[in-house]
């Protein structure tokens, strides 16, 4: 059976025992941590490919309050935030959410309490992204989430159900690399047993249902499919 699709989280503190500690923990849960030990280690990484960041306030020369300050306003991102810090005032509590931080933990901390608050965030931050948006629209291409169709130059394209899901999966995170097991984990019942070449061949009609738009569905051979170039 193909493996169910991971979170990815990004840990930035200065204190690499704590970071160890919660790498540690957080991918016994199931998670997959990168680390980063300053704010300018954090920038080289692909933020957007993140599903939440742990975000230590007091760091060296650029602290956490600025690196919040650039993903938000710099790079335009909505990845969730939370920061973590030894500092317990409500002036550093309102700076945190002030910049977009989604919640705020005070050390010492106990690793279920991060763990239970991750997970919060995570599963509110997916609830949010479905219903920010009921279509996605590029240039004559509409996909309709409430009414779950595809139109092009304003006609309605027939669309399987998979084809559909396969579209909107890749629409929603364009740009994304999405492996065949992560395909089959979002599109496929859990059930149903399905090879590669099942999703291959779904991609493949897809790309001549969509016209123009199917150069679009890049392969990345070894990894998957994306939807990139727009």
């Amino acid at each position: 059976m193909m493996k169910e699709q991971k979170y990815k989280l990004l840990i930035v503190d200065d204190e690499e025992d704590l970071c160890e500690i919660l790498q540690f923990n957080l991918e016994g849960e199931g998670f997959d941590t990168d680390i980063a030990y300053s704010a300018e280690a954090a920038l080289k990484k692909d933020i957007a490919t993140y599903n939440l960041i742990i975000l230590d306030v007091m760091m060296g020369k650029m602290s956490g309050f600025k690196l919040a300050e650039k993903i938000r306003k710099e790079m335009n991102l909505t990845v969730p935030i939370i920061f973590i810090t030894a500092k317990n005032t409500e002036n550093d509590l309102l700076t945190g959410f002030n910049l977009g931080g989604d919640d705020y933990i005070s050390k010492p901390f106990s690793i279920n309490e991060v763990i239970v608050r991750v997970k919060a965030v995570i599963k509110r931050s997916q609830k949010q992204n479905i219903s920010k948006k009921q279509s996605i629209r590029i240039q004559d291409m509409i996909l309709d989430f409430e009414n779950k169709t595809l139109q092009i130059e304003e006609k309605e394209i027939q669309l399987t159900k998979k084809e559909y899901e396969i579209l909107a999966l890749l629409l929603k995170r364009k740009g994304r690399i999405f492996s065949r097991e992560e395909i089959f984990t979002k599109v496929w019942d859990s059930n149903t047993i399905v090879s590669d070449r099942t999703i291959d061949v779904h991609i493949t009609r897809l790309r001549k249902k969509i016209g123009k738009y199917g150069e679009h569905i890049k392969s990345k051979s070894g990894f998957g499919y994306a939807f990139e170039n727009y």
